[in-house]
C-alpha cells in the first residue's frame, strides 16, 4: 500500500482507528499501511518524528482503502454445536457431547462444555489429531530421504506456515490441519526437504518434487486460501 491518497472523511471514526496498530520506525521513510492477510489487522508503520496530527490525516486519507480491505476479510466462523468444521479435506459437524475430552464419532465431533470450554476443549482435539497426522507424514518423506528429523513443534504462527533447523527441528502451523489432506502433507515435504538443502534453491525444488510431485496445486490452494484457516478463533 502506497501513501497515495483519496479522501473520503474528513475524519477516520472511533472503530477505525483502534484497528490500526501504529508503529513508530527509525527506519521507515514514509508513512505505510498494511493489512496482514493472516490476521486481518492493520498496521501504519511511520518515521519516528511523525507529528500525531500527520498519522490522523494519513489515516482520514486511506479510510477508502481501509473500508475495502475489511469488506474483504474472511468472516470469522463460529465455533459452537452445529458448527462444520474442516478437518483434512473433511467437514465434521459440532455436537454437544458428553465427558471431558471431544471425540469423533462418524461425521460428527462431539464435543462436551459450553461456550469458551466448548472451543477450547475442540481445539485440544484439533492440536492432537494434526499431531498425529503430522509425525506420520514426517516419518514417511524423512524416511523416503534418507534424512531423519528431530521432532516435531506445533505452533500458531502468523507468518509462515512450518520452519526446519540445521539440527533437523522442524515446526508446524496445527492450523493446516484445517485445510485439505494434500495441502499439510505438502507443507510437511516442504520441511522435510530442508534436511537435505537448507535454502529455496533449484536444487531444493527437485527434493520437493521429489518427494510431492505435483507440489504446485497444493501450493497455490494455501496461498489463495491460507487466511481462511487464520479465521478461526478458538
Amino acid at each position: 500500500m502506497s501513501d497515495g491518497a483519496q479522501a473520503l472523511s474528513p475524519a477516520a471514526p472511533a472503530d477505525l482507528l483502534r484497528e490500526v496498530e501504529i508503529r513508530r520506525s527509525a527506519r521507515a521513510r514514509r508513512l505505510t499501511l498494511r493489512m496482514s492477510h493472516a490476521t486481518g489487522g492493520f498496521t501504519l508503520t511511520v518515521p519516528q518524528r511523525t507529528p500525531a496530527a500527520d498519522i490522523r490525516r494519513f489515516l482520514d486519507q486511506h479510510l477508502w482503502w481501509i473500508e475495502e480491505r475489511r469488506a474483504e476479510r474472511p468472516v470469522q466462523p463460529n465455533v459452537a454445536p452445529g458448527t462444520l468444521l474442516p478437518v483434512a479435506g473433511e467437514e465434521l459437524t459440532l455436537l454437544r457431547g458428553r465427558g471431558r475430552s471431544a471425540r469423533r464419532v462418524g461425521d460428527a465431533l462431539e464435543v462436551p462444555g459450553e461456550g469458551a470450554v466448548f472451543a477450547r476443549r475442540t481445539l485440544v482435539w484439533l492440536r492432537e489429531e494434526a499431531r498425529a497426522r503430522m509425525v506420520a507424514r514426517l516419518d514417511h518423506h524423512s524416511a523416503r530421504l534418507g534424512r531423519p528429523h528431530r521432532g516435531l513443534t506445533l505452533r500458531d504462527p502468523r507468518s509462515r506456515w512450518g520452519s526446519c533447523t540445521a539440527e533437523g527441528a522442524i515446526m508446524l502451523s496445527w492450523r493446516l490441519i484445517l485445510a485439505p489432506a494434500e495441502v499439510m502433507d505438502y507443507v510437511v515435504a516442504h520441511e522435510v526437504a530442508h534436511l537435505a538443502e537448507m535454502n529455496h534453491s533449484p536444487a531444493y525444488w527437485r527434493v520437493v518434487e521429489g518427494l510431492f510431485p505435483g507440489y504446485e496445486r497444493p501450493r497455490d490452494w494455501l496461498r489463495a486460501n491460507g487466511a481462511s484457516l487464520h479465521a478461526w478463533r478458538f
